[in-house]
């Protein structure tokens, strides 16, 4: 059994350029002294964006900001409201399903209280 390799150029393929499909097919490549670069590849890492990807924005005249917040506060945040979310879903599901008989209102004032005050938390923390 042999078996054959279809990556290997065959004669009908040999001469061929393929064009790869690019959104954009224009490249500009330049160069800069290694100063330069670390000083790029800081702000790019600021602003959590690649090298090439900040310095196409810069030449496009794009207005970088930079996030208020690293990597892992942006994660956590968003875990939490994650969070809140499902128990907001949960008071929701609690409330639909004791529509018609009566439901413990002290217990679901607390929840939503409680919800409230962590949604606050978070608001403060993003101002």
């Amino acid at each position: 059994m042999s078996e054959q390799n279809t990556f290997v150029a065959s004669d009908e393929t040999v001469g061929r350029n393929h064009k790869p499909n690019r959104k954009e097919p224009k490249q500009i490549s330049f160069r800069v002294s290694e100063s330069e670069y670390l000083k790029l590849m800081q702000s790019a890492e600021t602003l959590n964006m690649s090298v090439p990807a900040f310095v196409k924005k810069k030449a496009q005249g794009s207005r970088l900001v930079a996030p208020k917040f690293d990597k892992e506060t942006r994660q956590s945040i968003a875990r939490d409201l994650s969070k809140l979310g499902a128990n907001a879903n949960q008071i929701a599901k609690y409330c639909n399903q004791h529509q018609y008989d009566a439901p413990n209102y002290p217990a679901l004032e607390r929840n939503i209280s409680e919800l409230r005050e962590r949604l606050d938390e978070i608001w403060q923390q993003l101002n």
